[in-house]
């Protein structure tokens, strides 16, 4: 994540492998709200973001809501993150009641982020 080119943006760059195997450069950007703790979506004006602090190195916790629906997602820079990262998030997640703990399965290699 890095400043965006106005300084009340944020930009999340990431290289998403998808089903068919192919790696797919995404971008979001993220919009602060003056005295609010939401982060808003370009083009998403539905959904609210939340960032939580980590003592994971290369990641970062986010909180998505939107209409009728909400989602922890913890991201990272390696494809397998320490096993002390996962159990904070796990930790954050079931102290906000949330339950229900989905973890992707990594069967093929971690996709380049490209450079643009």
């Amino acid at each position: 994540m890095a400043t965006g080119s106005a300084p009340m943006k944020l930009q999340l760059r990431a290289t998403i492998r998808m089903k068919n195997g192919l790696c797919v450069p995404r971008k979001w950007i993220y919009h602060l709200t003056e005295g609010s703790t939401d982060l808003r979506t370009e083009g998403r004006p539905d959904m609210k973001t939340k960032l939580f602090s980590s003592s994971c190195p290369g990641g970062i916790m986010l909180k998505e809501s939107g209409q009728g629906y909400q989602r922890f997602l913890l991201y990272n820079r390696s494809p397998h993150p320490p096993e002390k990262c996962v159990e904070e998030f796990q930790s954050l997640t079931s102290c906000l009641d949330f339950k229900a703990f989905l973890r992707t399965p990594r069967n093929q290699e971690a996709c380049e982020l490209s450079s643009n």
